[in-house]
């Protein structure tokens, strides 16, 4: 195998990107302020941080010094969990980068948002993370249906969705 190959798999696993095979790019308009506040988590794709959790929400709030504060919590097998992270903007509309370990960030992407920001689509920078918030606990079949429309023209596989009981 050529050195670059060898280099290219390492950076992989130790960055946790692999190729994308899905488009998760951002919307074009986002207004930061519009999208503080509450948002309930209404489905999500499984991995190891969340893994079995329920009732599961998140709190933006701006912070004096431009960055975003998140509050994550949610219930497991009837225990209360918290996690906190900071979120900052970036240049590109719609792309925050989280952190919960400083200084490691990733991407936070967000690929759709209604025009009142009552619901969102969220994706990472792999295919791996996926994410429909909303601000109410349950959405009405027809949000779910234009969501689930989006993550399919995306590219994402709709039947990996967790749908998060409130």
């Amino acid at each position: 195998m050529k050195k670059h190959n060898i280099f290219s798999m390492l950076l992989r696993l130790l960055t946790g990107r692999s190729k994308l095979t899905v488009d998760n790019s951002s919307v074009k308009n986002f207004n930061l302020n519009r999208f503080l506040g509450d948002w309930f988590e209404t489905a999500r794709f499984d991995h190891r941080f969340e893994r079995g959790l329920q009732k599961t929400k998140a709190q933006y709030s701006l912070r004096k010094d431009g960055k975003v504060d998140v509050l994550n919590t949610g219930e497991k097998n009837g225990r209360y969990s918290r996690a906190k992270a900071v979120a900052i903007q970036t240049a590109t509309p719609g792309l925050l980068r989280v952190s919960f370990w400083r200084p490691f960030y990733s991407d936070y992407r967000i690929m759709l948002v209604d025009p009142d920001y009552q619901y969102a689509l969220i994706g990472g920078g792999t295919d791996n993370y996926l994410w429909i918030l909303s601000r109410t606990p349950e959405i009405t079949d027809e949000v779910k249906e234009l969501i689930l429309n989006e993550v399919g023209k995306r590219g994402y596989d709709t039947s990996k969705l967790i749908w998060v009981k409130h």
